[in-house]
């Protein structure tokens, strides 16, 4: 992990460049596989299911009775964690979809907005090195909140192994039927296009490797909407001397295993607990399941000796990372000090763990900087927000006049004409 001390601000900002996303060959091989399935259809998505996870099945459909076989396997104490993650992301993701309120905008004149579902979506659950089932929750609660009618799953099972139980109890808890065993760039292009086997969606939501994330890109200029631009996983804490040296290294270390292209970044005026952090941090990765994969991800991050809070505050939001933890006493009182960040944790206790699994909150969060413009994943990122407005005999006469004259001011003719004939319609 590279260290500085007191570094000007363009300094801490060169340092806080965060890696290339995607190589000219990722790109390239990205666009391929695209076009192969946009072209070739299933025949193409059993190519590269063989080629790049060892499955061979001729049908990539999983039957619901293969779902429910292998949920029967989970064990009762993970299932009854999951079931404490659900209530809480349920709870959390319904109080996002406010009733209706009509606005009488002036006399006659009623405006409105409705949330639409979006009718059909697509889910990517990763299963790379890790069977990520609390992504399911994440993106499967707020669709069902949302009434969405159909709901896709691509989720990649390597060769003759069978689904991993926790995946396949969180898709029976949410009723969740069409799953695919399909992953990578392959899964996003047959979402997207459609082929034979499966009906292309309207939108893409999910985490990826680089191949996933530039086959959304690619989607999205191309008429399929998708959550948001995401790239490797990565943490910003931000602490003051009162931290604990040993939370702050384990929060570090738990963005760090997600995969070698991670990133975090430390922040602190205290040289104490930047070198007590550190310290903590070696201590730790060595006793890590995932070591290997964590201090690739160090090798990306860096821990800088700030002036003070404020400068801390002014780089994370240069920086504008996925997660922010502020490790500090009365962390709430900083709030109004964030401005770009996807998802923030307040206090020595709200670890990004609890937010990854259970606290409420979505994990599903814009990376690479996209904080500074997007959000992350809401009840309402599977909705779409419809306007109404219903204007009387009473409204044409109170507005109409106006409208008539900002359509001639404009050139627009026609538009003055609908106005126009409505009133003396009722002149007469």
């Amino acid at each position: 992990m590279k260290v500085l001390y007191t570094p000007t601000i363009e300094e801490a900002q060169k340092a806080l460049q965060r890696p290339s996303q995607q190589t000219e060959q990722q790109i390239e091989d990205t666009a391929n596989i695209l076009r192969q399935v946009r072209e070739k259809g299933d025949q193409a998505i059993q190519f590269f299911n063989a080629k790049y996870d060892n499955s061979r099945q001729a049908d990539f459909k999983i039957e619901k009775s293969q779902i429910q076989q292998a949920a029967t396997q989970l064990d009762e104490p993970l299932k009854q964690a999951i079931l404490k993650a659900y209530a809480n992301i349920k709870k959390f993701h319904a109080s996002q979809l406010s009733p209706k309120k009509k606005i009488i905008t002036s006399a006659g004149i009623v405006c409105w907005q409705e949330n639409k579902p979006i009718e059909n979506v697509g889910l990517y659950i990763p299963g790379g090195t890790a069977p990520l089932f609390s992504t399911i929750l994440m993106l499967g609660i707020p669709a069902r909140l949302a009434n969405c009618q159909r709901i896709v799953v691509c989720h990649p099972i390597k060769g003759n192994a069978s689904m991993h139980p926790a995946v396949a109890f969180c898709l029976e808890l949410l009723n969740i039927t069409e799953v695919y065993n399909i992953g990578g760039a392959q899964a996003i292009a047959a979402m997207g296009y459609g082929t034979s086997s499966i009906k292309r969606v309207d939108k893409i939501f999910g985490p990826g490797n680089a191949y996933v994330t530039r086959a959304k890109q690619i989607l999205q200029q191309n008429g399929v909407a998708i959550d948001m631009p995401a790239g490797p996983s990565e943490v910003l804490v931000i602490t003051d001397e009162s931290a604990n040296p040993d939370f702050v290294a384990s929060d570090l270390i738990a963005q760090a295993e997600h995969g070698p292209d991670s990133q975090v970044v430390f922040l602190t005026p205290s040289r104490t607990i930047l070198k007590q952090t550190l310290a903590a941090l070696k201590e730790q990765v060595e006793k890590l399941p995932r070591k290997e994969i964590a201090e690739k991800a160090l090798l990306n991050s860096v821990a800088i000796l700030v002036e003070d809070l404020p400068a801390a505050f002014k780089l994370s939001n240069f920086y504008a990372p996925e997660h922010l933890i502020l490790a500090i006493d009365e962390a709430g009182q900083y709030s109004d000090k964030i401005s770009n960040a996807g998802s923030v944790f307040l206090g020595h206790y709200s670890c990004e763990s609890m937010g990854d699994y259970a606290s409420g909150t979505n994990h599903t969060l814009p990376t690479f900087g996209f904080a500074r413009s997007y959000s992350g994943v809401s009840t309402l990122s599977f909705c779409k927000q419809v306007t109404f407005q219903e204007i009387t005999k009473k409204g044409i006469e109170n507005l109409g006049d106006a409208v008539a004259l900002m359509a001639e001011a404009e050139g627009l003719a026609g538009h003055k004409n609908a106005v126009d004939l409505r009133i003396n319609n009722l002149k007469l």
